[in-house]
């Protein structure tokens, strides 16, 4: 009776040489295999699994920040211009006072002032929104405030109103 060989050993490959030039064990006819094909261990890529990096922010440069500057500025101008070129007869309401800023009858610049200002000449008795002339004025304010003594009418950008005023 024989022994069997011991599990995992070939008792027949002891004592035969490989040919020449030919890798110890393993295939002779086999492809050198390159990285990512089967039988080469693959090396764990940074990227997979890991968040990817955030992009920069695009830096900008001086002239972006003038040019945004430029952009305030110039919206601070046309706000500035639009509240300046606004009329206080337009902003007044029933019982402020007004002051006449110049003496001209066609355009007298009234503007709004405390009641108790020094510079404080007329009253608003009624405002009236419309289109007045000289003549339907004086009958709209004689209806509607009859101490009355000055018909102010405003025309233009789409307000037109009428005020009815007297000495404070």
């Amino acid at each position: 009776m024989t022994t069997p060989p011991p599990q995992g050993q070939n008792p027949f490959a002891q004592g035969q040489q490989q040919p020449y030039g030919q890798p110890q064990g393993g295939n002779p006819y086999a492809q050198q295999a390159a990285p990512g094909q089967p039988g080469v261990p693959q090396q764990p890529s940074p990227y997979i699994g890991a968040p990817a990096p955030a992009p920069q922010p695009p830096r900008r440069s001086i002239k972006q920040y003038f040019r945004i500057a430029g952009f305030v500025v110039a919206a601070l101008v046309v706000a500035g211009g639009w509240w300046a070129s606004r009329d206080d007869a337009q902003a007044a309401a029933v019982g402020d006072c007004m002051h006449r800023g110049s003496t001209n009858d066609n355009n007298p610049d009234l503007e709004v002032v405390e009641c108790s200002d020094a510079k404080a000449q007329y009253k608003v008795l009624a405002k009236i929104d419309g289109s007045f002339t000289s003549l339907t004025a004086d009958k709209k304010c004689s209806d509607e405030a009859p101490d009355f003594q000055y018909a102010y009418t405003e025309t233009g950008d789409g307000n037109n109103f009428l005020l009815c005023l007297k000495d404070k």
